[in-house]
């Protein structure tokens, strides 16, 4: 596929979760700055699957070689993205994990697991249940205890997953299980990398047949690892690296001192935009983002989200146009070439709406309708309510939320999920003011 050939190129990057998202964004930027012949030439990335074979699948007999088409009403451009040299799949290749993570050249482990690949508590914690053989964690303890051991110097362990102040996030969660596991790599570990937060901006929606055929069509061969995206793209990386780094900020990333403002807007304004339009959107019976934000029921309350609500309870940045950032959010969310499906949004909702919803309700000082009418879809959603027509609930606490719901009125399974002992709970309970307003909207006839 194209000429491109990354595999005399040391690899530099070792990076977990390399699914369409990953594809879409950090290779892409590494395979641009390294296609350039800037700093970040010579720089390819090993990605690690954590279970299944699936990218390994379609990558490895390609070379590592994949296209990123970006769709736009004016058309379909493709590149073919080089900086993947490898897919390891970590539960049938532990060994060469660990190898990759130990090699001398590489500098940056990356991630995109998700919000549930933490594997936290609802308090935020590592959640020692979870954190077991299959996460990340153990691959991360094997890996590192050999640098160690080799006498070779720490590494950025670099988050690009939605969740506040993801860097430490990774740091307090990786720290509390090595110090159980291992408290002298724990403290090597404190000593010797750098957990830099970051904050990652593109639409990606799932890989469809209809794409991999139009992408045949356009290269004239196959291509099983194409991902689809928008022309839009923005990273945000905390300017705190532990070694050497390919360019990114020459090709369009922005190093700065803090990211905390450009995450949170991402988190409140895009992400919550997002979830209240793919809840909002199931009930209504649309299947992809544009045709929930253009339906007239739907709009005013993404917008009055977006615009009323999130942006007031965020502090922006020096030059940060917030109302701006909402007009762009609402053109890209109208693309109409790209079929951003509403149920691929609406998975693991557990593990999102206290940062995307919940906080925004904790520190606005205003009431907050607009959220908590998506709340209430949310809520809807995990009873079981669009199950008929969407297919189970796919969540991670998809079970535990079902039972809140079941035999209980609503102001009980309110309580049982959002109350400050209920299964999302903590500093992100409700108010009661806004528990009683909730209970209204889940009630009331819907939009």
């Amino acid at each position: 596929m194209g000429a491109k050939n990354v595999q005399t190129a040391r690899f530099g990057i070792v990076h977990f979760g390399i699914g369409a998202f990953h594809r879409a964004h950090q290779a892409w930027y590494t395979d641009k700055a390294q296609d350039q012949k800037q700093d970040g030439a010579g720089w390819s990335i090993v990605g690690i699957s954590l279970r299944s074979a699936t990218v390994a699948q379609q990558l490895n007999p390609q070379d590592g070689l994949y296209t990123v088409t970006e769709c736009s009403p004016g058309g379909r451009a493709v590149r073919v993205i080089g900086s993947v040299r490898q897919v390891l799949t970590a539960s049938e290749q532990p060994e060469a994990v660990a190898a990759a993570i130990a090699a001398p050249e590489t500098h940056i482990i990356t991630f995109t697991v998700t919000e549930k690949g933490y594997c936290r508590t609802a308090e935020g914690s590592l959640d020692p249940e979870l954190a077991q053989e299959g996460s990340i964690y153990p691959f991360l303890g094997r890996g590192l205890r050999r640098r160690l051991d080799a006498g070779l110097p720490g590494l950025t362990l670099l988050s690009c997953d939605n969740l506040a102040h993801n860097g430490r996030q990774l740091e307090n969660l990786l720290t509390a299980y090595l110090r159980k596991q291992d408290p002298e790599l724990a403290e090597w570990t404190a000593r010797t990398c750098t957990f830099p937060c970051s904050m990652v901006d593109r639409i990606v929606p799932a890989t469809t047949i209809a794409d991999l055929d139009a992408v045949a069509a356009a290269i004239d061969m196959e291509d099983r690892g194409a991902v689809v995206t928008e022309p839009f793209s923005q990273w945000v990386i905390e300017d705190r690296f532990a070694g050497q780094r390919p360019a990114w900020e020459r090709v369009g990333a922005e190093l700065v001192a803090d990211v905390t403002p450009y995450e949170t807007a991402k988190l409140r304004l895009l992400n919550g935009a997002h979830s209240a339009l793919a809840y909002l959107g199931l009930e209504q019976g649309h299947t992809f983002v544009h045709e929930a934000v253009a339906d007239p029921a739907i709009r005013p309350v993404i917008e009055q989200l977006m615009r009323d609500e999130a942006a007031p309870t965020i502090p922006a940045a020096p030059g940060q146009d917030l109302g701006a950032y909402a007009d762009a959010l609402l053109h890209r969310f109208a693309n109409p070439a790209l079929n951003h499906r509403l149920i691929q949004i609406a998975m693991d909702g557990s593990q999102k709406i206290t940062q995307r919803w919940l906080e925004t309700l904790l520190e606005s000082r205003n009431r907050c309708p607009a959220i908590l009418t998506a709340l209430a879809a949310w809520l809807r959603h995990v009873r079981g309510d669009n199950t008929a027509i969407w297919g189970a609930v796919d969540d991670p606490m998809a079970e535990a939320l079902a039972l809140a719901w079941k035999g209980r009125t609503s102001a009980e399974a309110v309580h049982a999920i959002l109350g400050h002992d209920g299964v999302i709970c903590g500093e992100s309970a409700l108010r009661s003011s806004d528990a009683k307003e909730l209970l209204a909207l889940i009630d009331a006839k819907r939009m």
